[in-house]
């Protein structure tokens, strides 16, 4: 290396700032920078529903900077939304979970073969505990096939497309809803209740305008995508395939 090289790299070093850069400051509850939390638009009073959510929630899904569950759990009250970590439930970490999941009183909110629409459920169903899984679609799948307990529950799904405002993500087909709007639609529906959509869906809009402030774009889902022959992963004979189906498909 030659002197003026060896001056170069000193330079560098020298003009290194002595101090860290300065983190950006967090918000405790919803663990958002604090120029985009979200949690002004929580409801003032915690609502509190008369069954108790309970989310069995993928471990990967705890990682995602821009999840919805936490939206659910400081939106209602106390003890009214449980989150379970885990690939396979219950294990021993479940304390009670076993007794909830096993208990005629809890439903589980998945679109197996079997399900009845949510609006179904006979009227004297004394409803305690709502189960939803919390992932993307795989992970939630590999959840309910790798815990034989679920499989046998009553079985409850959303029949109705309902418009997402959580415009930032891809969903897999229309109608797709995440976590917190698949809690708020079900709660709408068993409690025949439109708070739920006015006070707990103001956090996720606040979190969509923030992301669309700072760069993200407006996404719609690979169903659209694929209508609209727009989706990047159908190219060559996968596309022509694709639009042969959906020609004949009539």
């Amino acid at each position: 290396m030659c002197n003026e090289e060896v001056d170069n790299v000193w330079d560098d070093l020298v003009n290194l700032p002595a101090d860290p850069p300065e983190m950006r400051q967090m918000c405790v509850s919803c663990e958002r920078p604090r120029n985009v939390c979200w949690c002004n638009w929580l409801p003032k009073i915690r609502l509190q529903p008369k069954c108790k959510i309970i989310l069995l929630q993928h471990p990967a899904e705890e990682k995602r900077s821009l999840r919805t569950a936490p939206m659910l759990t400081l939106g209602l009250a106390e003890q009214s939304c449980v989150v379970y970590k885990g690939k396979k439930f219950p294990t021993k970490k479940h304390t009670g979970l076993w007794d909830i999941l096993s208990s005629k009183h809890s439903v589980l909110l998945y679109p197996s073969q079997k399900a009845i629409d949510i609006v179904d459920l006979p009227k004297e169903t004394k409803l305690c505990n709502l189960i939803i899984l919390d992932g993307t679609w795989p992970q939630a799948k590999a959840i309910y096939n790798n815990t034989q307990l679920l499989q046998s529950m009553i079985h409850v799904k959303l029949m109705h497309k309902f418009e997402s405002h959580y415009i930032i993500r891809t969903q897999p087909t229309d109608g797709c809803l995440s976590t917190l709007e698949t809690a708020v639609e079900a709660l709408t529906i068993l409690e025949n209740d439109e708070s739920y959509k006015n006070a707990l869906l103001k956090p996720l809009n606040a979190l969509c305008d923030f992301q669309l402030q700072h760069g993200a774009v407006t996404h719609q889902s690979k169903e659209f995508k694929k209508r609209n022959r727009t989706y990047p992963k159908l190219i060559g004979r996968r596309l022509r395939q694709y639009l042969y189906v959906e020609e004949n498909d009539y």
